[in-house]
């Protein structure tokens, strides 16, 4: 019997936040809660241009949008993600991929919906940056120093929209440890100011709070004074943007974190959307308001003596929240990376902060795509048309993930995932239809950016499919006699002492012929030690774990790392812990080493042989198929090395190709025939 062996590097536990402290809360305020804090920068002014200008709008009108921003936070924010969604966690962490790991054992079509929601969510993240900055600068036209030279001149605001979004990303690489410290305290600030802001507007007339009866939100929806009909509803899902960024932060803060730092946060959103709404009604039939070009209702309920400091800190929110969804997507293309979604990224972790991670091409991708947008739409009116609907379409496949997880979680009643999709399914497919209205309007640009995304995964995942269709792997015990031969043969120069193959086509004894090619066939590669190494990456998000058989020998090293999707993937320093506890155990021989700065090193050279694929001319494929195999190396090459994803950089590495034979192979055979003398050509050969 072959040997088998565990071990358990760190606990899983130790990443999960579940206390309730201060620095908790602030943490939530300044990581979880940004995107939604900025959003009385424009939900507001959205519907008001949404029913055609202030001159259109009536009492019964702004009772009924305000009810309704009130119902879409309790219902989708509150109960939706603060109630339910929250309980799903894996581990402390969650998110959509997290989400996914939990319920992908139940049906292989779940991927699907956890592609299209991860695709959604990084289009979104694309145009908050745009958005909330482009809001917040945007308030300076109201300042009367900055209107008298410049008046309503976009071009100005675009400018410094884009100048902040360049110090922006270009940060990204140092690390965000030292300003992110401040985040909590400014965004706690925040909150408060726009709270004090509302009850400032409030104090006069507190009839306002009729709204807080949904009969205002029902009746508005089908009022004359609504113009837009149920199509409002793409105005109002602005208010509720954010929400999917609450549950990805799960693993940062803390579920109870979360929950109490919300009651603070919703009370705030509120009172400051009720005081925009007081004025609004208090102003409607004013002709100076009713003429004036980019009316935004958040700047106009502040005091004129602080307007210049309600600007610098709503862009100073502003910036925060873009941090955040930065930071979020990282996050997520790393998960995503893991779970073999997309190709391997270059990552790298600017500070010693557990979970900060920066991604070169996304930060680049993200910066190009923010400033292409503000260059394109030019205004925040213009970029609510595409702002709504990708997050519309997250919140729709979280739903679905959500029902199967509750579905099959014996911890919970059998009524309550069917009554959570039957409540939250209508309303999100409502929302849906809204903003889908706005596809031609530029709801489009987010459509593109969500496509392209998912057309990468989809790419990805059906090309691993394939691949694992069509491998072929054969038994390492039917070569155990030759590798022990290969060991002993004096006539065969060491190629290595120790040779680690780095292979995902590795199933219990089972491995990919091409390795067996590699060793053997190719060059003989004599070695006192070969390792098969595969790393597995596991539905927990912080596993570190690893078996080995070696199979009864003392040269064959079967190892497969079960590493989480959040884990870094240093094979180089894993091994070295493996090839240590081996040596101590006296399972594998040591290795002195006759040349080394190391004093009495008793561990040899290690090369590491990867596989680069390359595929052959064969039949019997789809054409579909062959044309998924030629993208997804196509997209491999300019993607990150395996070397530098599995941290070998500075390790002895070799890269050898081998032809990927899917299908059958075609047949060629030549037929000889006997003439009498050659037939000259016509090529001439050089």
């Amino acid at each position: 019997m072959s040997e088998r062996k565990r071990k358990v590097k760190k606990s899983n536990q130790d990443h999960h936040v579940g206390k309730v402290k201060i620095g908790g809360l602030l943490i939530a305020m300044g990581v979880v809660f940004g995107d939604i804090g900025t959003s009385p920068l424009y939900v507001m002014k959205a519907i008001i241009e949404g029913n055609g200008g202030l001159a259109y709008v009536s009492e019964d009108f702004i009772l009924g949008s305000v009810s309704l921003v009130f119902w879409v936070l309790t219902l989708l924010t509150t109960i939706k993600y603060v109630t339910f969604a929250l309980r799903a966690d894996n581990h402390g962490e969650g998110g959509i991929f997290s989400l996914y790991t939990l319920v992908r054992k139940i049906s292989k079509y779940l991927i699907y919906p956890a592609m299209i929601g991860g695709a959604a969510l990084l289009a979104d993240s694309m145009l908050t940056p745009a958005m909330t900055i482009t809001s917040a600068v945007e308030g300076l036209q109201g300042i009367p120093l900055f209107f008298d030279h410049f008046g309503y001149n976009q071009n100005v605001i675009i400018v410094i929209a884009l100048f902040i979004m360049l110090i922006l990303f270009s940060i990204q690489r140092f690390g965000t440890t030292l300003i992110g410290k401040a985040f909590g305290p400014i965004m706690l600030g925040w909150f408060t100011f726009i709270a004090a802001m509302g009850i400032y507007r409030l104090s006069g007339d507190l009839s306002i709070l009729r709204a807080l009866n949904p009969y205002y939100a029902i009746h508005t929806l089908f009022s004359d004074d609504n113009k837009k009909g149920l199509l409002i509803l793409g105005s109002i899902l602005l208010a509720t943007t954010g929400a999917e960024d609450l549950y990805a932060d799960l693993g940062h803060v803390g579920r109870k974190n979360i929950r109490i730092s919300w009651a603070y946060v919703k009370v705030c959103l509120l009172l400051n959307y009720f005081g925009q709404a007081a004025w609004i009604i208090s102003v409607r039939n004013q002709t100076v308001y009713q003429n004036m070009e980019h009316l935004n209702p958040f700047f106009q309920i502040i005091p004129k003596s602080i307007s210049l400091f309600s600007v610098i800190f709503a862009t100073i929110a502003a910036i925060i929240a873009s941090q955040a969804l930065i930071s979020g997507s990282y996050t997520l293309v790393s998960e995503a990376i893991k779970l073999k979604l997309l190709p391997r990224l270059r990552i790298y972790y600017p500070s010693k902060v557990k979970g900060q991670l920066y991604i070169p091409v996304v930060n680049t991708i993200l910066m190009l795509g923010s400033m292409g947008i503000v260059l394109y739409f030019r205004t925040s009116a213009h970029m609510e048309s595409a702002y709504g609907l990708a997050i519309t379409v997250t919140m729709m496949m979280t739903t679905t993930l959500l029902f199967f997880y509750f579905r099959y979680n014996r911890s919970t009643a059998k009524f309550i995932p069917y009554l959570m999709l039957l409540f939250f399914g209508p309303i999100e497919i409502a929302f849906f239809v809204s903003n889908l209205a706005k596809l031609f309007h530029g709801g489009y640009v987010a459509v593109l950016i969500a496509l392209f995304i998912f057309g990468i995964m989809l790419i990805w995942e059906r090309g691993s499919k394939i691949t694992e269709q069509f491998t072929e792997r054969v038994s390492l015990y039917d070569y155990m006699g030759q590798l022990n031969r290969l060991t002993k043969d004096e006539s065969i120069p060491v190629y290595q002492t120790n040779i680690v193959f780095l292979t995902s086509n590795l199933k219990g004894h089972r491995i990919g012929k091409e390795i067996m090619y590699s060793i053997l066939d190719k060059r003989p590669k004599r070695a006192k030690v070969y390792w098969f190494v595969n790393v597995l990456v596991t539905d927990e998000p912080y596993t570190r774990e690893y078996y080995v058989d070696m199979m009864g020998t003392n040269y064959i090293v079967n190892v497969q790392l079960h590493l989480g999707f959040k884990v870094e993937q240093e094979v180089n320093v894993f091994l070295r812990q493996i090839v240590t506890e081996l040596m101590e155990e006296g399972k594998l021989p040591k290795q002195p080493q006759r040349y080394s700065t190391t004093p009495n090193r008793q561990v040899g050279d290690f090369c590491f042989v990867l596989i680069r694929e390359e595929l052959s001319r064969v039949k019997g494929l789809k054409v579909m198929d062959r044309l998924v195999m030629q993208a997804k190396l196509a997209i491999k090459k300019i993607t990150v090395s395996p070397a530098r994803w599995f941290g070998l950089e500075y390790s002895d590495v070799k890269i050898e190709h081998v032809p990927i034979t899917l299908g059958k192979k075609a047949c060629r055979k030549l037929t000889q025939v006997q003439v009498d003398e050659f037939t000259e050509s016509d090529e001439e050969v050089e």
